[in-house]
């Protein structure tokens, strides 16, 4: 049984949630969704949970996932070794196939899976279905050395994004479903192009004029240099945070990505902790939240 205290606290609660579910009502929130979250079961069915809940209450979300590990481990079953550049998947045709397979697929399938299971509508798609991502080969140039030049790396069939068509989102939204996006995108030449997944849910985000992208990771947020989160992050901030050496390595891209959604259409972004159970609702309708906002 419940003592008084917990129901009060429950009570506040739900209660502390309401502003922000009358706030966010009708809007769209994009969710790019990775890291642990998506490989504890029990943070994956939280999370499932929470979506649909969003859903219930009447907000629009749209979820853009990953599948890095999932992607290794069956490149590592075929017997085919993983290579990397840059933090980017080096993605022949072989494992380009593979990458369709997992994130259309298996990945992709078991999203929408959960969230029917808790409840909800859910819809899967690649940026190949209705032309939502329109892509071209991603052009990694090598800095050289002085009075040399340049290189051009080749990392096969990995792209970068030319257009979003959000029409099929829409349909789905307006139909009360869920759209479960997998970051694979078309080329004008017929070619399926695999695109980092934190860059789909910007670009995404932007394009609907999204109210807020959430980006799920394995780290609290931004944190300076005594460990501490940092929230409330506009350009200036950052431009500072990257010159003092606090943000760096794996950080640099998402937060370049929260940044260019904030200044290309959506209300904010913010990066959170995708480890802590239920961190999509901590986020956005309590007072304090859990990330680091970006914005303008």
């Amino acid at each position: 049984m419940t003592d008084t205290n917990t129901q009060n606290d429950i009570g506040s609660l739900l209660t502390e949630a309401l502003p922000y579910i009358q706030r966010y009502s009708g809007k769209t929130i994009v969710i790019k969704y990775g890291g642990n979250a998506m490989t504890d079961p029990e943070l994956e069915r939280s999370f499932a949970k929470d979506v649909v809940l969003l859903k219930q209450v009447g907000l629009n979300p749209v979820i853009v996932h990953g599948g890095g590990p999932q992607i290794g481990k069956v490149l590592e079953q075929i017997g085919k070794e993983s290579h990397f550049i840059d933090g980017m998947r080096v993605t022949d045709t072989e494992t380009m196939d593979v990458v369709q397979m997992v994130l259309g697929g298996l990945v992709n399938k078991g999203i929408v899976s959960l969230i029917s299971q808790a409840g909800g509508k859910a819809v899967g798609l690649t940026g190949k279905d209705g032309n939502l991502i329109r892509a071209k080969k991603l052009q990694l140039e090598k800095k050289a050395e002085a009075n040399q030049p340049s290189e051009i790396i080749d990392l096969g069939h990995v792209g970068e994004i030319e257009s979003i068509n959000t029409s099929i989102i829409k349909v789905l939204e307006n139909e009360s479903f869920i759209p479960v996006i997998a970051p694979v995108g078309l080329g004008a030449d017929g070619e399926s192009y695999n695109i980092n997944a934190d860059i789909v849910a910007g670009k995404i985000a932007s394009a609907l004029g999204a109210e807020r992208l959430l980006l799920l990771t394995n780290t609290s947020g931004v944190l300076n240099k005594q460990d501490e989160l940092l929230t409330g992050l506009n350009t200036k901030d950052i431009q500072a945070l990257i010159d003092d050496g606090t943000i760096q390595g794996g950080m640099l891209p998402k937060v370049a990505c929260a940044l260019d959604a904030a200044t290309e259409g959506t209300g904010s972004a913010c990066i959170i902790d995708g480890r802590v159970k239920h961190a999509v609702l901590l986020e956005l309708l309590t007072d304090k939240g859990i990330g680091t906002l970006i914005h303008r």
